[in-house]
C-alpha cells in the first residue's frame, strides 16, 4: 500500500471543506472554465468500489431518456471514425462519486472510497465531448445524479516535485484532440484492461469482488506512476509512492480527474535529458520545471480540471504548513 509520504496530517485540517471551486484559464476572451475539486480527508490509498452491476447501475451510467441525444453518441463517433479510422474505443473507469469514511480517534485514518464503473472512449466522445453535453446533465447538487447520463471517465494527473524543488508541467501538442497547446500536469487514465476488465462482470462472488476492488484501488496508483514514466521519461524507481490529494471536475464537459502528489529524486536538468526519450513524448511539445510562483501563473492556462489539481496542490501545501506551525506551537507551549 502506498505510504502517506510526508503529509500524513493533510486532511484533518480541511475536514470542514469538502468542496472548493477554482477558476481556470482562458483560451480566448470568451472562454473560461472552473474546476471543482473534491478534497479527501486523508491522502492515503482510497479504496475503489468497482460496480459489477448491469448497465442501469448509476456507477455504470444510465442511458438518457431522450432518444435523439442517445443516437447522437453513435453519430458523433461514426463521424470521428471517418476522420480518423485509427481511433480506438478503449475501456475507461467511470467516476460515479465518492464517499468519505470517518474513523474516530486521532490514531485512526479516515478513508476515501471511489465509486467506479465502466465506460469507453466512444461514450466519452458522444456525451462529455458532445456539443450538446449540457443536455445530458440532470439538475441536481449531487454530482453522481447530475452526471448520470454522461461517460465521465476518471482521468489522473500528477503533481511531481523534483529534488531541486521544481514542479513538472507539460505543454500539450497541437495535434492532440483536447486542449492543444495548453499547459497540463503529466497524466492520463488508469486502464481497466491492465486488470483484464473488458466488460461488466455480473457473476463475481463476494470474495472475487473484494479481490477485484483491491486490484482496482492499486491500479489508481500504478496508473499514475505509469503515466509519469511514459510522458516524462523518468524511471519508476525515481518516484515516491503517489499520495492521493483529491478529485477535480471540470465545469465544461464535467470531466473528472484524480490528482496525486509524487516526488522524484532527480534534478531538473537530469529530467530534461530523459524527457527527450520519453515513450509518449509526442503528446507534448515542451517540458517545464517551474517554481511554485511560476506554477500559479501557468495554471491560468490549464484546462479546468488541471487548474483544480493546482488548487488541490496549494491546499495540500498550506495544510502541511499549518500543521507544522501548530506542531511547533504545541511544542513551545509544552516547554
Amino acid at each position: 500500500m502506498p505510504s502517506l509520504g510526508t503529509v500524513p496530517s493533510f486532511g484533518r485540517a480541511v475536514s470542514q471543506s469538502l468542496l472548493l471551486r477554482s477558476r481556470a484559464g482562458r483560451c480566448h476572451p470568451r472562454s473560461r472554465e472552473r474546476g471543482e475539486a473534491a478534497v479527501p480527508l486523508i491522502p492515503g490509498m482510497p479504496s475503489s468500489y468497482y460496480s459489477p452491476a448491469p448497465p442501469v447501475s448509476p456507477h455504470l451510467g444510465i442511458p438518457n431518456p431522450d432518444a435523439n441525444l442517445e443516437e447522437s453518441i453513435n453519430e458523433i463517433w461514426n463521424r470521428r471514425l471517418e476522420e480518423n479510422p485509427s481511433l480506438y474505443n478503449g475501456k475507461k473507469f467511470r467516476h460515479a462519486g465518492h464517499a468519505l469514511h470517518h474513523v474516530d480517534g486521532l490514531d485512526q485514518e479516515s478513508s476515501v472510497c471511489l465509486h467506479l464503473g465502466l465506460t469507453d472512449y466512444r461514450t466519452f466522445v458522444g456525451t462529455n465531448l458532445n456539443p450538446l453535453w449540457e443536455k445530458f446533465l440532470v439538475p441536481s447538487e449531487d454530482d453522481s445524479v447530475r452526471c448520470q447520463h454522461t461517460s465521465s471517465p476518471l482521468g489522473n494527473g500528477a503533481i511531481v516535485e523534483t529534488s531541486d524543488k521544481r514542479i513538472l508541467v507539460l505543454q500539450r501538442s497541437y495535434n492532440v484532440g483536447e486542449f492543444p497547446g495548453y499547459f497540463v500536469f503529466p497524466g492520463g487514465h488508469s486502464e481497466p484492461e491492465e486488470l483484464g476488465i473488458s466488460d461488466h462482470q455480473n457473476d463475481k462472488g463476494l470474495t472475487q469482488s473484494a479481490d477485484l476492488n483491491r486490484k482496482v484501488s492499486q491500479e489508481m496508483f500504478d496508473g499514475i506512476v505509469r503515466e509519469v514514466v511514459e510522458e516524462i521519461g523518468v524511471p519508476a524507481e525515481s518516484l515516491t509512492d503517489p499520495v492521493f490529494i483529491g478529485i477535480s471536475r471540470r465545469e465544461m464537459n464535467v470531466r473528472p480527474t484524480a490528482f496525486f502528489f509524487l516526488k522524484c529524486n532527480m534534478e531538473s536538468k537530469e529530467i530534461y535529458q530523459v524527457y527527450s526519450r520519453a515513450q509518449d513524448g509526442f503528446e507534448s511539445t515542451q517540458l517545464y520545471t517551474v517554481s511554485r510562483d511560476e506554477l500559479g501563473k501557468m495554471a491560468l492556462r490549464m484546462p479546468g480540471c488541471h487548474h483544480g489539481g493546482y488548487t488541490l496542490y496549494e491546499l495540500m501545501i498550506q495544510t502541511v504548513e499549518n500543521a507544522r506551525q501548530s506542531s511547533r506551537s504545541d511544542h513551545l507551549h509544552g516547554l
